[in-house]
């Protein structure tokens, strides 16, 4: 099967030449444009998932043989949660090869997190299937190398601690609230402010998920409580 250059490109930047390019190709076809004889990557991006989880938690329990089960679980989600999946996916240009509908191409689907990170477990999946485990785990390995030799800062979770902190003083979950939003639909900027039941707040102002932002004005209100 012959495929463009592009799709050349796309497998030099990823680190794997197909064998059986069709699997690529599976792994990039969005719903927006599948039909009966071509479908989409959500059956890859089921097993993709697992393919990426084991190997990031082969890694983890590999390179830190002294860590409880409670210190590896926020390592592991860090690094297989789907803003990292999508981060990966656009530093090797996946949204570039993207197959989609017109209405989804015309709303921004190449850069939404959501299709990247999907799209970047099936590519991992059509990898396994074309190639074994071993030859996918290798380009996890590669992909992934920064940010598992980063990880400890990459875990640390800002809502989980100021939920705990706030419930140490004897107060209820912290509240976040979007308060502003500006921007395309499929590019919008939010802002979010975080409030305690003592009035302390915090706001953070960004592009991406909403998780990320709260992420982000979890940390700036810990800051200012010096916590």
């Amino acid at each position: 099967m012959k495929i463009g250059a592009d799709l050349q490109a796309f497998m030099s930047r990823l680190g794997h030449d197909f064998a059986h390019p069709e699997l690529l190709l599976r792994a990039l076809t969005h719903g927006s444009v599948a039909s009966p004889t071509r479908p989409d990557n959500q059956r890859l991006e089921f097993l993709g998932d697992r393919v990426l989880g084991l190997t990031i938690a082969e890694a983890l329990f590999r390179a830190d043989k002294t860590a409880s089960e409670g210190q590896l679980a926020p390592r592991y989600n860090a690094l297989v949660r789907g803003e990292t999946c999508a981060e990966i996916a656009r530093e090797i240009g996946l949204g570039d090869v993207l197959k989609l509908g017109r209405s989804e191409m015309m709303s921004g689907g190449r850069r939404k997190e959501a299709l990247l990170a999907d799209a970047m477990e099936a590519v991992l999946a059509a990898i396994y299937l074309d190639a074994g485990f071993e030859v996918a785990q290798k380009v996890v390995l590669r992909l992934w190398a920064a940010r598992l030799d980063n990880v400890e800062e990459d875990a640390r979770d800002a809502k989980t601690a100021l939920q705990e902190w706030a419930q140490a003083k004897g107060m209820t979950p912290p509240k976040y609230e979007v308060t502003g939003r500006d921007g395309p639909d499929h590019a919008p900027e939010f802002q979010i402010t975080v409030t305690l039941d003592n009035g302390h707040h915090a706001t953070a102002r960004g592009k991406g998920t909403k998780r990320s932002i709260e992420q982000a004005a979890a940390a700036a209100l810990l800051k200012d409580l010096g916590a």
